[in-house]
């Protein structure tokens, strides 16, 4: 098995809404925010290569939105996923499946690209992977999430037959996020508070596991628990979550793999006197 960072670039969002209940002069000091008070993003996507599968989980904003969506979110940095994907040797061609942690623009808009007037796959030789909780709660959105689902990143990947569902376990283990199988090395973990039925795959790798934390951590800037999104659906579920993932995290020495921390890639954890917090920051190449 072999991973590569792949990189959607960036965009901004508002810090308040990003941190929650957290003072400005606290969050201010991990993630500068700028005169409107916005704060640099990352869309760092992952790219699994193992046998004969390309497994891309997620893949940004996309392109095909107008100049009025875009302008909200002040899109930088250098690239795009077609060329990450490119320095790296490969093409949206060679991609087997597109597995998507939830639906959210930011996470899915790069699955389906406009040709004329049709919205046709990104990546035509792919199957991709949601679950049918998380596809239920995306097709008919609350009035507080409809914002963050778009029909037209969601509706046709159904609509091409490519999308498959993994199947969401019944019940969790008390003191541990559900997990599914998905594939050998690779297995999901299920978390409810950002959004229902958000999956963070768990990669075996080089003798470590990682875990693809998605919107359950944004950024090494919100491994404090009370660090909670304004975005989260339920933020109480959330604080649960983030506590017994980190508690499993130190135990067993995970390495969290950031998807929009614009600094840090990948860092491990540790318990403090002041609760968890990072204990080593590096890319995932290093490992």
């Amino acid at each position: 098995m072999k991973l590569y960072p792949i990189h959607a670039g960036n965009f901004k969002l508002d810090g308040g809404a990003m941190f929650g209940v957290v003072p400005k002069l606290i969050w201010n000091k991990t993630n500068p925010a700028d005169a409107n008070n916005l704060c640099t993003w990352a869309m760092r996507c992952l790219l699994i290569e193992d046998g004969g599968k390309l497994i891309l989980v997620d893949n940004g904003i996309g392109d095909k939105q107008d100049a009025k969506f875009f302008s909200h979110y002040y899109l930088h940095g250098e690239g795009s996923l077609e060329d990450s994907l490119k320095q790296n040797g490969f093409r949206k061609e060679d991609i087997t499946d597109v597995f998507l942690t939830h639906l959210h623009f930011d996470h899915c808009g790069g699955s389906i690209i406009r040709s004329g007037d049709q919205l046709i796959p990104a990546f035509p030789n792919a199957n991709y992977w949601s679950n049918e909780k998380h596809w239920l709660w995306a097709i008919e959105p609350n009035d507080r999430e409809k914002a963050s689902f778009l029909k037209e990143n969601i509706l046709p990947i159904k609509d091409s037959g490519l999308l498959n569902f993994i199947r969401v376990p019944e019940a969790a283990q008390k003191e541990r996020l559900p997990e599914a199988a998905f594939l050998p090395g690779v297995s999901i973990r299920f978390v409810n508070g950002h959004t229902d039925a958000m999956m963070l795959p768990q990669i075996k790798y080089n003798g470590r596991t990682i875990v693809y934390v998605a919107d359950l951590f944004p950024s090494a800037g919100h491994l404090p628990v009370p660090y909670v999104m304004a975005y989260d659906m339920f933020p109480l579920k959330t604080l649960q979550e983030k506590k017994q993932f980190l508690a499993e995290a130190v135990e067993n020495d995970y390495v969290l793999f950031f998807e929009h921390d614009p600094l840090n890639e990948c860092c491990t954890v540790q318990q403090t006197e002041k609760g968890v917090r990072v204990k080593d920051i590096f890319r995932l190449k290093d490992l």
